[in-house]
């Protein structure tokens, strides 16, 4: 059986639970032709099982590598053993080698798999085919299975997170460093564990997105932590847009609608709504924000204050070409939501 379609038909999210539901096994990949690439998602009785977005067909041993878990000469040890017969898993020959604890690789495969499907699920638009029964082995490269509703869960509330840590940790490009007011012999710090790997590698010249390479960790881990960090004074950040400046919260408004759009692909449209009134109380000509605002308030039912926002939004001056492409699609929606409140007044009469 094959399901396939438009996820502007059908969002991303309810092809991942109608899979769950239904125990499906088979490869489900999600094409954009806006973003030019493809994920592939592995599902076992609707658990996951592998995923990737990307070219590389062995994302793991990419990431191993790239984090320092294992050596390339490990790597292509490996890879050579399975050329040359070897049938078992890619992470599985790695842990009977040594180079790696079959905690750590669990761990880094968790994470990895994570990233790809929390990815898959900020797409809005795109392609997607489900084909069932079709065989994930080469796919799979260690034995693990994640339940479906786990990784949407988790989702979501990654939505509620980057919503609270925005204004402060605004893009992925800030640099941590520590303070050059620094105490010498002060206070001792209680920190958790990857909170000490964190500050550990904090060099000041890794920025967030590198630190998170670094340590195999995902982006989202990582910049919660500095989040953390910066708040009780440990770490500063430094904004290379802005150098020799410490970053200040709410400063590349831009950026926070990052966890704007994330609540709209997950259709929460009352959590992206807040955020962007927050923005436009900061920056009231920030046309996208206005755009995305007219959308949200669409789809919760207060047509006239959308159709004011969409107005007010052809009118504006600074919009970039990216927003001009988008004239035709806020044209429909105005026209869409015009006949909705003519209907509703005929009803009415």
């Amino acid at each position: 059986m094959a399901l396939e379609g438009p996820l502007k038909d059908l969002h991303i999210q309810d092809v991942f639970q109608l899979l769950d539901l239904g125990r499906k096994s088979g490869v489900l990949r999600v094409t954009s032709e806006l973003r030019q690439t493809a994920g592939t998602v592995c599902f076992e009785r609707g658990g996951v099982v592998a995923a990737a977005v990307g070219s590389d067909p062995q994302p793991l041993g990419a990431r191993l590598v790239r984090t320092g878990k294992i050596t390339a000469a490990d790597l292509n040890r490996a890879r050579s053993m399975q050329s040359g017969g070897d049938e078992r898993r890619l992470g599985d020959i790695l842990a009977s080698l040594g180079v790696i604890s079959r905690r750590e690789l669990d761990r880094q495969l968790k994470s990895q798999i994570e990233e790809a499907v929390f990815e898959l699920l900020r797409w809005s638009e795109g392609y997607f085919r489900f084909e069932e029964g079709m065989s994930c082995q080469a796919a799979v490269e260690a034995p693990v299975r994640f339940p479906t509703e786990v990784l949407l869960m988790e989702a979501a509330r990654r939505i509620d997170e980057w919503s609270r840590i925005g204004s402060t940790v605004s893009h992925l490009r800030l640099v941590p460093r520590l303070p050059a007011h620094a105490a010498q012999g002060g206070e001792t710090l209680d920190l958790v564990p990857f909170e000490w790997e964190v500050l550990a590698a904090v060099d000041g010249t890794r920025d967030l997105h590198s630190l998170a390479e670094v340590l195999g960790r995902s982006e989202f881990e990582v910049a919660r932590t500095v989040y953390g960090l910066t708040n009780v004074g440990v770490v500063v950040l430094d904004d290379p847009g802005h150098p020799g400046q410490i970053a200040q919260p709410g400063r590349d408004l831009a950026a926070l609608l990052v966890p704007a759009r994330e609540a709209l692909a997950h259709w929460h449209y009352d959590i992206a709504a807040g955020a962007l009134e927050e923005l436009l109380r900061a920056d009231p000509l920030m046309p996208e924000a206005r755009r995305l605002l007219g959308l949200c308030y669409a789809a919760l039912g207060r047509h006239r204050e959308a159709l004011d926002l969409w107005v007010s939004w052809t009118r504006l001056d600074t919009r970039t070409p990216g927003e001009e492409a988008e004239a035709p699609s806020v044209e429909r929606l105005r026209q869409s939501v015009e006949t909705i409140l003519r209907e509703l007044e005929r009803y009415r009469d």
